[in-house]
């Protein structure tokens, strides 16, 4: 009989791609997952791996059984939840990787409305940005993700994850007041108009970047980006104090007194914000608990 554990690293060395990546993701030392491996392999009776360069690649005995394995743990977390359903008080421990400004502005209350109403719920948060946090959702690092689409730019998917809108919300160009940074600012009242004033983006590779240079070039000039920050606190600051303009979500403001002004954009874009988890999860109760929180502490937001 093969063990469930050594199938899972190797099910983790096809997603992860190396040792190390396995070792650093459960926790383990790089030998101490090669050693498991090479267990697998004599269980299995076949050779598994193949070393290709520096690489590790898997045969295809080993993709084989990567596919049942996927099946299998996928199974595990179907018979968890069915467990879970039986008891009458929701448990557990569930961890959730978000972005900044969900951080800041829907998690808080979220975490007080579960404590509350769950006490023996144990919820783990980890910023991470969203592309990278779908993934390792995807890799069983995260129960859930609450993650974010900018107008025209998809976020990547992975097969098996259960997605579910969120809300959306505006994204305008943020200026400083009147007469905090000089006559060129001031004059500024739309997109177009801030184009030869200094911006504050996201680092290249972001969501956020790619589309507020986009919505830039169709207005007809290239921003001259001075400050690049994932922290849109930052971009805050920046743009409060007179140094930068910057393209903005709604969120970003909620529950903050920020000193800043607001021009609308053509077409009045929206940022959608949705949550994922793995379609063999779904039915578990403290998943049901937090994605029900979640929505409501965003309902409430918009109403507000």
């Amino acid at each position: 009989m093969l063990e469930v554990k050594r199938l899972r690293l190797l099910w983790e060395l096809n997603a992860r791609g190396t040792v190390v990546a396995v070792a650093n993701a459960l926790n383990y030392s790089p030998s101490a997952v090669s050693q498991q491996l090479a267990l697998l392999e004599r269980e299995a009776g076949v050779p598994l791996l193949r070393k290709v360069g520096r690489t590790l690649e898997l045969t295809a005995d080993a993709e084989a059984l990567v596919a049942e394995t996927e099946e299998l743990l996928a199974g595990l977390e179907r018979a968890e939840s069915a467990l879970h359903r039986g008891r009458a008080e929701i448990s557990g421990t569930l961890r959730v990787a978000a972005f900044q400004t969900v951080l800041l502005a829907i998690l808080p209350q979220t975490l007080r409305r579960l404590r509350a109403e769950h006490p023996q719920l144990r919820v783990e948060v980890v910023q991470v940005e969203p592309e990278a946090a779908l993934r390792e959702t995807w890799a069983r690092g995260f129960d859930l993700v609450v993650a974010e689409q900018y107008p025209g730019h998809a976020a990547a998917h992975f097969v098996g994850l259960d997605r579910e809108p969120l809300t959306s919300d505006p994204i305008r160009l943020a200026l400083p007041r009147a007469g905090v940074a000089g006559a060129e600012f001031d004059r500024a009242d739309s997109l177009a108009g801030a184009s030869e004033l200094p911006w504050v983006m996201e680092p290249r590779g972001a969501a956020s970047r790619h589309w507020a240079e986009q919505a830039c070039r169709s207005a007809g000039f290239e921003p001259d980006v001075r400050y690049e920050t994932a922290d849109l606190q930052a971009h805050v600051r920046l743009v409060e104090s007179g140094n930068a303009v910057a393209l903005l979500p709604g969120l970003v403001h909620v529950g903050a007194e920020h000193r800043l002004r607001f021009a609308d954009l053509s077409r009045d874009p929206h940022r959608a914000l949705f949550t994922a988890a793995r379609a063999s999860t779904v039915g578990h109760p403290a998943l049901t608990a937090i994605r029900d929180a979640l929505r409501r502490e965003a309902s409430a937001l918009a109403v507000g």
